[in-house]
């Protein structure tokens, strides 16, 4: 097992976020997080990375806690979160983004021969490395933060609603890409509103209300799900 998640609480002061959340991830999976908004998702990616403090409960990661791990050290273990909205740097260019992904590495040929690697998987930043991350197309900037993230080498990426404001086109676009990450050895744990995207793609999935999971299965079982149906994919 690679991630563990046990009994998980957390408060943003006095509302209670996360209510005894428990879920856990295998190696080489990918797991999908689904709800509506304010359910409780990104909260769960941001005390992975321990962004936020959780108030009780416990996260394993290759069965060592890390609810106490500072987080860059959470980077530095492979665990890398791709966040929501993209955050990436605006007023630095696509090659300086990159570069700042690969912080952690003290290997300079290294990270030119990542950089090198990313512009082969995503040639569109191969075009326009020298561009400002703040003039780049909504698709471009999700590539983006995917590549900066793949930059520290993972082996445990989040991914919080990459498909966020998106054209269809495009959106499949990405989680083709999130697939061949995937494919190379990196798990995933993907929280995404978009449903029958998340599961088409996913090994097994978590359905979360206000704090709690209160579903979970394989992707095959959520997408034939009545409620699931009915709650998340516009009806049976």
């Amino acid at each position: 097992m690679m991630l563990e998640i046990q009994d998980l609480n957390v408060h943003y002061g006095a509302i209670h976020a996360l209510k005894g959340v428990s879920f856990h991830l295998e190696q080489g999976e990918i797991v999908a997080l689904i709800g509506a908004n304010g359910a409780g998702k990104s909260t769960i990616l941001n005390t992975i990375s321990r962004l936020v403090d959780a108030t009780s409960g416990d996260i394993r990661y290759k069965d060592e806690s890390i609810i106490t791990t500072p987080p860059a050290d959470i980077v530095a273990r492979g665990i890398v979160q791709v966040p929501e909205g993209r955050r990436i740097f605006p007023k630095m260019s696509v090659t300086e983004n990159l570069d700042m992904g690969a912080y952690i590495q003290q290997d300079r040929s290294q990270v030119e021969k990542d950089m090198k690697d990313m512009f082969n998987r995503f040639p569109r930043l191969g075009e326009r490395r020298k561009q400002l991350g703040g003039t780049l197309s909504g698709g471009e900037q999700q590539m983006l933060a995917i590549a900066r993230g793949l930059m520290a080498h993972p082996e445990l990426m989040l991914l919080d609603e990459p498909s966020m404001g998106l054209a269809p086109i495009i959106m499949e676009q990405i989680f083709d890409i999130i697939q061949e990450i995937n494919q190379q050895g990196t798990s995933i744990l993907l929280v995404e509103q978009n449903a029958q995207m998340a599961l088409a793609i996913a090994d097994r999935g978590y359905v979360f209300e206000t704090g709690r999971v209160v579903l979970e299965g394989t992707a095959t079982e959520l997408l034939n799900n009545p409620m699931v149906q009915e709650a998340y994919l516009g009806g049976g």
